[in-house]
């Protein structure tokens, strides 16, 4: 059959919106997440009640309030979003506070009230389809929460197991233990992680019966909420060979929580789960920024070489970020704006799949948890006047052209052109390549990119996508940048820009024709056999 555009545009929105449609890692790439802490982004009634996050309560952010601030998350380029775990949560307060954040599961078979309904969050699942973008849920496999009921600190520790549902008994558990040498893989795996005041009871997952019941569990929570990709909390507390049939029950993407800076230690874990948040990277990312000029950028430059080579299927799959609620915002250690948008523009431009923490386009600077879990809505979701969430409109329609423009981008491996600065970061992904320096905005920095790279000829006009400045290359194909106020710079071919775009289209001097990646169309070609003369066919 064939049907208009308009036509089209509609049937395939309402298809999108109500058919399950398995995301794959491979789907995955070409996409943007923006994360959310649900509790902290948007109430449904549009109010904006204070939220002092030092007080570890909830403050009253939900789905519906997501649903209504759709707009907000794609006006910014971003087509997919990561939100809090959805099951219910141990009630009322413990020794940490109240379970805003959603990690102290209790019963896995019911949703969070404090977040909505069921139809609340089918209705969530609905509208980002509806929009062409994806839904990620976080999900906690490692433990369930309950306030102990003994009185003393001796342990075994007692509970009231009814409450932890659907598990119920002491045989679904491991023996009470804290973890105390994380370089111990088994106490990692089977000790239980938090405190005698708020233990967190560490399901026994080589109990055939609680492995079924979890495998079951996702299969159903995936299928009934049209989700299209899992973030896994605390995956390396759980032996590795658990993970492949859990991420098969899903159906859809799962990128795992390693917590540690270690390629070596992370990559096992990117063969029982599609990927892993990438950890490692973020830490020497971190560090370059936060510490000045004495941060060493070349650190980012070892440790992304030994993910690309030890992780399975490289980074293209990672999950690639510098903030999260687990991790102090970059801007509680320095407020340098310089800085601060080159460590932001890193997620874009290199491998992996770019995820932005909510708040950090609007300059938060919460440090560690619980300060970086602010409520969003007191910035009155602002984007006039705003210069971080400009700079984060412009990375995503840059990354969103150079996919557009090479239909190699997602699996061409980034590099690095070294520098004779600790301070300066060069990297090539083409058609980008990135400028990034750690000197702040009293610095004036340069770059150089010799012949010998390869990246150019020495007839092409070069743009910088975020400032919509040019330069020239050599006529041997070598490149000399220099930047005033310590600003990263992206630069992109003049070919590689349409002239009809809204990215430096003045500059532009390409066609700019879009694919359907470049579109971020995933959940589309699922159903997209063709196009011909302007009209679409479907099967």
């Amino acid at each position: 059959m064939k049907y208009s555009w308009a036509a089209t545009a509609v049937a395939s929105s309402s298809f999108l919106a109500n058919t399950v449609l398995a995301a794959s890692a491979d789907d995955w790439t070409n996409r943007a997440i923006y994360q959310v802490v649900t509790d902290r982004f948007a109430l449904g009634n549009g109010s904006s009640p204070s939220c002092d996050t030092s007080q570890k309560k909830y403050c009253g952010g939900n789905w519906q309030g997501i649903i209504n601030n759709l707009d907000y998350i794609q006006s910014m380029g971003f087509d997919a979003i990561w939100i809090s775990p959805v099951v219910e949560n141990v009630q009322g307060t413990t020794t940490e506070g109240e379970a805003y954040h959603g990690y102290w599961p209790q019963n896995i078979n019911s949703l969070n009230s404090n977040f909505g309904s069921a139809d609340d969050l089918k209705s969530l699942s609905s509208a980002l389809h509806g929009k062409g973008m994806y839904l990620m849920v976080d999900v906690v496999v490692n433990h369930v929460v309950a306030n102990p009921t003994n009185t003393s600190s001796v342990w075994p520790e007692t509970f009231d197991y009814s409450q932890l549902q659907p598990f119920g008994g002491s045989n679904s558990f491991h023996t009470q233990c804290f973890i105390d040498d994380y370089n111990n893989q088994t106490d990692v795996e089977q000790c239980w992680l938090g405190d005698s005041g708020l233990p967190l009871l560490d399901l026994d997952t080589e109990n055939s019966t609680v492995v079924d019941t979890m495998y079951s569990w996702i299969k159903n929570l995936v299928s009934d909420y049209n989700i299209d990709g899992l973030r896994v909390d605390t995956a390396k507390h759980i032996r590795q060979d658990f993970w492949p049939d859990f991420a098969s029950n899903a159906g859809v993407y799962t990128v795992g929580e390693i917590l540690i800076g270690n390629v070596t230690y992370a990559a096992p874990y990117t063969k029982a789960l599609d990927s892993v948040l990438d950890y490692p990277t973020y830490y020497a990312v971190y560090d370059a920024f936060t510490n000045g000029t004495s941060g060493n950028m070349s650190v980012i430059t070892e440790m992304v070489t030994q993910a690309q080579d030890q992780y399975n299927h490289g980074t293209f799959y990672v999950g690639s970020f510098v903030e999260n609620q687990d991790n102090p915002r970059i801007q509680s250690t320095v407020t340098d704006q310089s800085i601060v948008k080159n460590a932001m523009t890193w997620p874009f431009i290199n491998d992996g799949i770019p995820i932005l923490y909510y708040g950090q386009e609007q300059g938060y600077q919460g440090g560690n948890d619980p300060a970086n879990r602010e409520a969003l809505w007191l910035s009155g979701f602002n984007t006039e006047n705003k210069p971080l969430v400009t700079h984060v409109k412009t990375l995503n329609a840059a990354r969103k052209q150079a996919i557009s423009y090479n239909s190699s981008f997602l699996t061409t491996k980034a590099s690095f052109i070294s520098q004779s600065s600790t301070s300066t970061l060069a990297v090539s992904k083409p058609p980008f390549l990135a400028l990034l320096t750690n000197g702040g905005s009293s610095s004036s920095v340069s770059w150089s990119i010799p012949s010998s790279a390869g990246l150019y000829t020495g007839s092409e006009t070069l743009v910088d996508v975020l400032t919509c400045e040019t330069v020239t290359p050599s006529s041997d194909g070598s490149l000399s940048v220099s930047a005033s106020s310590g600003l990263p710079k992206v630069l992109m071919p003049a070919e590689a820009l349409s002239k009809s775009g809204s990215l430096c289209s003045s500059q532009a001097s390409g066609s700019g024709a879009v694919g359907l990646k470049g579109l971020g169309m995933g959940l589309m070609g699922a159903v997209v056999v063709g196009i011909v003369s302007g009209v679409m066919v479907l099967a």
